[in-house]
């Protein structure tokens, strides 16, 4: 087990994916206007990939159109018990356009945070992935 300053558990990669793929929202952080912007998502970990849907027609969908890095984070905290973990992602996001890989992230059943019209499959490569459990502490 490694620790970081904070005495918080430094996970390993494994375990980070593992973690993200036992819950289904997250937040990605991309740049809006120049400006960071953070929207919640409902999404699926697909062969190390984070996978979600957008109404195309939103400013999220809009800002995946220059395949700019961006960074993702999921977490799970129980306050009574004083535990919990979060993982924070970060690689290079892209509309998914391949047909048979639309076809095959369909069957993940990942739905847009809000229901719109027309949507589609975005998809983030990462390149680090870092997260910290807090174990549970001695009550103050």
């Amino acid at each position: 087990m490694t620790t970081g300053t904070a005495g918080l558990e430094v996970l390993p990669r494994e375990e980070c994916l593992a973690l993200l793929a036992s819950v289904h929202v997250g937040r990605v952080v991309f740049t809006e206007r120049a400006l960071p912007a953070i929207e919640p998502v409902n999404f699926a970990l697909d062969d190390g990939t984070i996978v979600f849907r957008v109404d195309s027609e939103s400013a999220l969908a809009a800002a995946t159109r220059c395949k700019a890095v961006v960074a993702f984070e999921a977490d799970h905290f129980e306050e009574g018990g004083r535990t919990g973990w979060s993982v924070t992602a970060v690689g290079r996001w892209r509309r998914v356009e391949d047909p048979d890989k639309i076809a095959r992230l369909c069957r993940l059943r990942v739905r847009p945070w809000l229901q719109g019209g027309d949507d589609h499959f975005v998809e983030i490569e990462l390149t680090q992935v870092t997260g910290r459990r807090l174990a549970s502490a001695a009550a103050d």
